[in-house]
């Protein structure tokens, strides 16, 4: 089947699921869970042929990481797409309206997108968050993952159709687009099939889609994401949500990859941290003022601070004041999530508010920016413009809005 074939086949899904109520969408989220908990065997075997090659091509172990599938990783997916099932419906909902002085009523009403493509690069779980996002938001998806997943991706993508079709919906409403580069090309070029393009993975594969596509993108970012612990912060708070948003998982995007420590909080709080990151197996990349306190620091070059390691490495810097901490995240953020540790409700403010990104915040791990953690029931993704939606993408960001005028013959004067 060509692409052209699978979008058109796509639009006619598209049409059918946005008029749906919720009763047969939920039902179908939960047809697509068993489906999946059922296959979960040949989805791990078949995600066993994807680890295997990947690590005989010498992949980077945190590419390798985000590829794996465990049972509980599995569990994960299924437990998502039933969480999405209890959520509210956001098709129909009014965002707002009034009466016009001439008596017509006017609402603005959410809608499904129609089609949304996803460009993503390992991590096979997003196939099923992303469907199922898709699918309770009114939308057919067109699933492009890695060859890297390819195996995976198939057995998952596989159950989640058998369980569409189970419950009565038309199995083309999830779809897996394979082939090679040029099937890429023609995603982004498919403007009146495709809806939209969500490009989710690593800095490249986001700006390639950006630059080169024809349809409408909604970009999700890369995650350098900053940690800076203020002069009265509570040391033993800081380190706890350090070592919780660097080692817990390390090759996600809401990692932490800076530290950066005021000038006041340096001589108590630098020599624990960096004892503690040593004993989790970080390497820590730090400026002069970070190395005179360890030997084991390794000296920083400049450009390490606009990286997104995705490793246990981190960057490493003091500064003199708040100011100087949001000049730093100012110069290197690249918008995704960014944290302030401080007993200061002042401090707390002024970092909330001069801090640009998707999410900000105070006492509390980065590694908590995620649809699942905000009880979005899963996300499509973190984004990091600033149109249509920021943040982590649950449901209302997979929909549109249009106007609704109801009127008695009103005419324009």
């Amino acid at each position: 089947m060509t692409f052209v074939e699978q979008a058109e086949r796509a639009r006619t899904a598209a049409r059918a699921l946005a008029v749906l109520a919720r009763a047969p969408k939920d039902a179908a989220l939960h047809a697509m869970a068993d489906a999946l908990a059922e296959a979960e065997a040949p989805v791990l075997a078949a995600n066993s042929l994807d680890v295997d090659a990947a690590r005989e091509a010498g992949t980077e172990s945190w590419m390798v990481d985000r590829l794996a599938l465990t049972p509980s990783r599995v569990q994960g997916m299924v437990d998502g797409l039933r969480s999405l099932a209890a959520l509210p419906d956001p098709v129909g909902d009014v965002v707002r309206g009034w009466t016009n002085a001439n008596g017509a009523r006017v609402r603005q009403v959410r809608v499904p997108l129609g089609v949304v493509g996803i460009i993503y690069e390992a991590r096979p779980n997003v196939t099923a968050d992303a469907a199922g996002i898709c699918l309770k938001a009114g939308n057919a998806a067109l699933l492009r993952g890695s060859s890297s997943a390819l195996n995976s991706n198939r057995a998952i993508v596989a159950a989640l159709r058998c369980g569409l079709e189970k419950a009565g919906l038309p199995a083309d409403a999830v779809q897996l687009v394979e082939g090679d580069r040029s099937v890429t090309g023609e995603m982004m070029a498919a403007r009146g099939l495709v809806d939209v393009l969500i490009p989710r993975g690593g800095a490249g594969l986001i700006n390639a889609v950006v630059d080169g596509s024809k349809v409408p993108v909604i970009e999700t970012g890369t995650g350098n994401c900053h940690l800076f612990v203020d002069a009265s912060a509570d040391q033993d708070m800081a380190l706890d949500i350090m070592l919780n948003a660097k080692v817990q998982r390390p090759s996600v995007c809401n990692a932490l990859e800076t530290l950066l420590v005021h000038v006041d909080a340096a001589p108590t709080f630098l020599p624990r941290a960096l004892a503690a990151l040593a004993d989790a197996g970080v390497t820590v990349h730090g400026t002069p003022e970070v190395v005179a306190y360890s030997a084991a620091v390794v000296p920083a070059g400049a450009e390490e601070f606009d990286a997104e390691y995705l490793s246990l490495d981190l960057a490493c810097a003091v500064v003199g004041s708040l100011e100087a901490a949001i000049d730093h995240i100012r110069a290197h953020s690249t918008g995704h999530s960014e944290t302030i540790v401080t007993a200061d409700r002042r401090a707390a403010d002024t970092f909330t508010a001069e801090v640009d990104a998707a999410a900000v915040l105070v006492n509390a791990s980065s590694r908590f920016v995620d649809g699942g953690e905000f009880g979005f029931g899963a996300e499509i993704g973190i984004s990091t413009q600033k149109l249509h939606a920021r943040g982590p993408m649950g449901l209302p960001e997979m929909t549109s809005t249009k106007y609704i005028v109801d009127g008695d013959g009103q005419t324009r004067p």
